[in-house]
């Protein structure tokens, strides 16, 4: 081989390498989202809007350099599963899993798989991570509430509403988390000397059935836990609380925009956002084993002054003072 001929082959192999490795980092990048609500509810489409922005603000565009695929379950557990193995199949860069409805069948459907939960309580116990600092397996993220939390809905609910003894605790009981929140429930009623009564969240059906059967006793009040199901029907609750004149509280603000009395929670729009970060971590080559689960940062408690009034209520000064939101 001439000495010219092979200072150019030797040329060409060094060369063939880099521009290879920048054809893969520059390669299409693919995220997953599996939505827990319709593609047409309002609230779902904002979380979404809201992760999308932050993703491009990251530098991630949808058809420039990542795609993304998007599967939307309505609250339907059935469809989640479908919805998690379907996406699995596609082997995404990154899995997004929005709640302990989403997050449980996207870890069945894979193990290897990168995996970014929002809106998930106690994944600790749920299985989902071996520690929240070091998450150990294929998902982390950002965790919703801990379960001694559920405890402050039951203890503002008193604070607004004096007269409540009785209170019906709407809950998804299929949910391992829901069941961890009635039992922090519990404990705080107790020494509070009021009974609660569990409502489950199969259908529409079955929610208005056992409100109306509960509203029938006196002093009564509702909490409706952080439920996928809960935020689906979101609509009746709201109706059905007013209509039979019960004090609710809820674990979302947009109950309460929509006529609820009282919220206390994370702010889950912000988590949306935040998530984008561990998935933009991600794509750049951090593992989720490595990467801590983190808390809210933003809890809202949002009051609906014209709901108050409707039910007769005085929103005590002290509440009022610390709401994040007042709607008159």
């Amino acid at each position: 081989m001439k000495r010219r001929t092979f200072i150019a082959a030797l040329g060409g192999a060094a060369v063939w390498p880099l521009a290879a490795r920048a054809q893969q980092g520059d390669r299409m990048r693919r995220i997953g989202v599996l939505m827990n609500l319709a593609a047409d509810d309002p609230d779902g489409r904002m979380r979404l809007t809201t992760f999308l922005q932050a993703l491009q603000e990251l530098g991630w565009l949808d058809g420039r350099n990542v795609r993304i695929v998007t599967r939307w379950a309505g609250g339907n557990a059935n469809d989640i599963r479908k919805h998690a193995v379907e996406l699995a199949a596609l082997a995404p860069d990154v899995i997004l899993a929005p709640g302990d409805s989403v997050l449980g069948p996207v870890l069945q459907a894979t193990r290897t798989v990168p995996i970014v939960f929002v809106q998930v309580i106690d994944p600790v116990g749920g299985g989902a991570v071996e520690s929240l600092a070091r998450p150990g397996g294929n998902a982390t993220g950002l965790a919703n509430f801990e379960y001694g939390m559920s405890a402050k809905w039951l203890e503002l609910l008193k604070e607004i509403a004096p007269q409540v003894m009785r209170v019906a605790v709407l809950r998804d009981a299929t949910n391992p988390a829901e069941i961890g929140q009635f039992g922090a429930i519990q404990t705080a009623a107790s020494p509070l000397r009021m009974d609660l009564s569990p409502v489950g969240l199969h259908d529409a059906g079955e929610i208005e059935r056992s409100i109306v059967e509960f509203a029938r006793g006196p002093n009564g009040g509702l909490i409706v836990t952080g439920s996928t199901a809960a935020t689906v029907h979101r609509e009746l609750i709201v109706m059905l609380a007013a209509r039979h004149r019960l004090p609710a509280i809820y674990s979302n603000r947009v109950f309460v925009i929509l006529g609820g009395l009282i919220s206390y929670g994370p702010d889950r729009v912000d988590q949306f956002r935040r998530a984008a970060g561990y998935v933009d971590r991600i794509l750049k080559g951090e593992k989720p084993a490595d990467l801590p689960v983190q808390s809210p940062t933003k809890y809202e408690l949002v009051i609906n002054l014209k709901t108050a009034k409707t039910l007769g209520l005085e929103v005590p000064p002290s509440l009022l003072s610390v709401a994040n939101e007042v709607i008159e």
